[in-house]
């Protein structure tokens, strides 16, 4: 499977890391290429691959086309890829906000996927949603599941307003994690540990937590119940975050994530 890069930025770049660590594809089927001089140098060093700083001729004989660049460079490198693609190649789009019809008016061409990959992608913990314009063939949505699902987990929706959601829940999602994360750690030294053993605490606890969540099957409120004595110190401290409003406030800011993401597609 031969696959181009347009733009290989730092998503891009877990993409194309991941593909060759799994051994989906070996370097010499990958073509990339990047405006920048250095980070093509640098791309090409680290992993063996063909990076070149001419987008058109990096699409010769590519049956897969991942689009990375940055959402403001989209319509300049659009208009230039515009009758370059052949009607059998995949476009697979990792561009944020960049919708379906813009996507296909802008390249004039019908196969292509938008998806929204996260962060955690970047360590093959990712999750990634994906959609697709119309008619996609059965084998060419294998190879998205293929591509996609080497960055973590992978799921198709067939409305693209599950792309918006996605965005402002697993695309914005680990920033909450990590801000959460930070303020247990900032919490744990305030009482006494040095902040390398309250990092490990932490991290650990967050870690250990999501995995039993993920595989135990049970609803998360089971989960915190059976951590919960009545009276005790775990009820005191869920006590003060409730007093808080941290319920509320998470859902406020997926809402309001939300409602950014709808306007910046629908701009």
């Amino acid at each position: 499977m031969k696959i181009a890069f347009i733009g290989c930025g730092t998503m891009g770049e877990a993409i194309l890391k991941s593909l060759l660590a799994k051994g989906l594809v070996s370097s010499k089927e990958i073509t990339a290429s990047d405006v920048n001089h250095s980070r093509c140098q640098l791309i090409s060093q680290r992993y063996g691959i063909s990076c070149i700083q001419d987008n058109r001729r990096a699409l010769t004989g590519a049956e897969v086309v991942i689009l990375a660049i940055k959402p403001q460079n989209m319509d300049d490198v659009a208009a230039e890829l515009q009758g370059c693609l052949q009607p059998q190649q995949l476009v697979i789009s990792i561009i944020a906000g960049a919708g379906l019809s813009d996507l296909v008016r802008g390249l004039g061409h019908n196969t292509v996927v938008r998806s929204m990959p996260n962060t955690p992608a970047q360590i093959g913990q990712g999750m990634t949603v994906w959609t697709s314009s119309s008619g996609l063939s059965q084998p060419h949505q294998e190879v998205v599941r293929t591509i996609l699902g080497s960055l973590g987990k992978e799921i198709y929706v067939s409305d693209e307003k599950y792309i918006d959601m996605s965005t402002a829940v697993s695309g914005s999602g680990p920033a909450y994690v990590f801000l959460f994360i930070e303020a247990f750690i900032d919490a744990a030294v305030h009482i006494g540990f040095s902040r390398q053993v309250a990092s490990e605490l932490v991290l650990q606890t967050v870690l250990g937590s999501a995995q039993l969540a993920a595989e135990s099957g049970k609803h998360p409120a089971e989960l915190r119940n059976m951590v919960t004595s009545p009276g005790g110190v775990t009820a005191e401290g869920l006590l003060c975050l409730e007093k808080g409003g941290l319920r509320a406030l998470l859902t406020q800011a997926v809402i309001e994530g939300h409602q950014k993401s709808s306007r910046l597609h629908h701009r």
